[in-house]
């Protein structure tokens, strides 16, 4: 049995969401919300809200309790790039990227 959570888009390089990705992959669920909840980086948010919703789908389809879930797999891809322009001197102008990502979260009983 394995629920899922995705979340699309989020104003985040991949990159930056994989650094806190990695500590909390094949953790316990409970074990890994303490983790996020402490961790000092604002794409623990993100992930701490993505795997609520993976537990709360467990929760619905299945009815197992929050304690007997582990993180199965947990995944960020990239996503579309903005481009943006910044002006700068003499008329020129430097491009911008404004990266997004996917985030993927799998849960199932341990």
């Amino acid at each position: 049995m394995e629920a899922k959570a995705k979340q699309t888009d989020i104003k985040m390089t991949a990159r930056k969401l994989r650094r806190v990705i990695n500590e909390v992959r094949g953790k316990a669920v409970v074990e890994a919300q303490n983790m996020l909840r402490f961790m000092p980086y604002f794409a623990a948010r993100v992930i701490e809200k993505n795997l609520k919703a993976a537990v709360a789908n467990a929760q619905e389809k299945f009815g197992v309790r929050p304690e007997s879930l582990k993180i199965s797999e947990i995944f960020a891809d990239e996503s579309v790039t903005y481009k943006r322009g910044k002006p700068r001197a003499q008329g020129r102008i430097y491009r911008r990227l404004k990266r997004t990502s996917h985030l993927t979260v799998k849960v199932s009983e341990s």
